[in-house]
């Protein structure tokens, strides 16, 4: 259906790719002399600086801040998770891609470390930030889960959050990072740089979560593996589609989140504490324990981190922890990160494999890279191509979980 005049550019101003569907052109606003002499005004752009803005991008401001834009327009186009296909042979562009420089080198050298993992008799624990979720990278998890190519995932609270209410049949948006945010609130619409979310539908999962926690036991305190494996068993038979925290439940692998109250997880369970409805609380040290003896009671462990912050901190720390079971510091045989982050900061999400050496966090003789690249690039690209090795897939000697208020596993020989 064709777009017409204002409507048209408005579209476009959302979200430039709203008009693909149309197979309609990208539109040209033509402006007045007063409209223009209005836009510079309110904009305070300088002559010589809107000169070098693309010609798309000249009309783009005034119209953010001032277009009349409606729900139903900014809502127009939903994030569309990508899906992992082992058709498409991504494994031999990684193949290639050893022979060149740069991050393109690190992308191949931490696809190959990969594969190292699977094929060896270790227990492969992922850390995972920002916000995957919100940028489409749900079902690529899912894929990892369900077919084994991890054994536990970190995450933040916000990625659970994120992903239980795309299972429960909610979308993210595209839009343009240049739209009016003061418009997006009066909406109530959440951005997260070109991504938006629905806060109305936000605050009905915050609900539920909240009264979940209210149906727990109020006695004790649950670790946070404990309760998202619940609450993937609580969401399953209502989801709509399948989630990081629904195939983790049916997989049976392990999910951690250790700053579980920063997140709209923990601002559900406190809405509904304030209500008067619950005593629940979490016992993150549990969860320190447990993982401690992941890695302990393990032949070998090997992390995989897509972001910084506490999932990649709190995994990284997983083999120090376990130095006080077993007596020993061995440090992860295998490690791979994709960040964004430089070291040169002294922070935690820079930290290069070298550095958390010296904590005894990463084995001497470790095979280790660190591969500095947007996530929502690198995963998709590693994930296509290990799946196309099912027989390594298949073979692979992986830990089997019992999940209960205590977490048991088993290594096969």
């Amino acid at each position: 259906m064709a777009i017409g005049g204002e409507s048209r550019f408005v579209a476009w101003l959302v979200n430039p790719f709203v008009l693909e569907k149309t197979g309609e052109p990208v539109p040209t606003p033509v402006l007045s002399v007063p409209f223009v002499c209005a836009r510079r005004k309110a904009t305070g752009t300088s002559s010589k600086a809107r000169a070098t803005m693309p010609g798309n991008l000249k009309g783009r401001t005034f119209m953010a801040k001032h277009g009349r834009l409606r729900r139903e327009e900014i809502l127009s186009v939903p994030t569309r998770p990508l899906t992992i296909d082992r058709r498409k042979n991504a494994a031999a562009l990684l193949e290639k891609m050893q022979g060149i420089s740069f991050q393109g080198r690190t992308l191949a050298a931490a696809y190959r470390i990969w594969r190292e993992m699977l094929a060896d008799r270790v227990m492969i624990l992922m850390g995972m930030s920002g916000a995957m979720v919100p940028a489409g990278m749900r079902r690529v998890v899912v894929y990892l889960l369900k077919n084994r190519l991890i054994d536990c995932l970190v995450s933040t609270g916000a990625n659970f959050f994120h992903d239980i209410y795309e299972s429960l049949g909610r979308y993210h948006y595209q839009c343009s990072p240049q739209i009016d945010d003061v418009a997006l609130q009066q909406n109530l619409l959440d951005r997260v740089y070109d991504t938006l979310a629905d806060e109305a539908e936000f605050r009905k999962v915050d609900e539920m979560v909240g009264d979940f926690a209210a149906s727990l036991d109020q006695s004790r305190p649950y670790t946070t593996r404990e309760f998202l494996y619940l609450l993937g068993q609580h969401i399953a038979p209502r989801a709509r589609e399948e989630g990081i925290v629904t195939a983790a439940y049916k997989a049976r692998v392990p999910l951690y989140c250790p700053a579980i109250g920063d997140s709209s997880i923990g601002i559900g369970i406190a809405e509904n504490r304030h209500l008067g409805k619950n005593r629940f609380t979490f016992d993150v040290i549990g969860d320190v324990l447990e993982t401690a003896h992941l890695a302990a009671d393990s032949p070998a462990t090997a992390v995989i981190y897509f972001g910084g912050g506490t999932p990649k901190n709190f995994t990284n720390q997983t083999e120090v922890t376990a130095a006080f079971i077993r007596n020993a510091e061995h440090g992860h045989k295998y490690a791979i990160q994709v960040i964004t982050d430089a070291p040169h900061w002294g922070g935690l999400s820079g930290c290069t494999f070298s550095e958390a050496q010296s904590w005894g966090k990463i084995a001497p003789d470790a095979k280790f890279v660190d591969c500095h690249c947007d996530s929502t690039i690198a995963m998709p690209l590693l994930v296509t191509a290990l799946s196309e090795h099912a027989a390594l897939i298949r073979r692979r000697r992986k830990p089997v979980f019992e999940m209960g208020r205590e977490l048991r596993f088993t290594f096969p020989k």
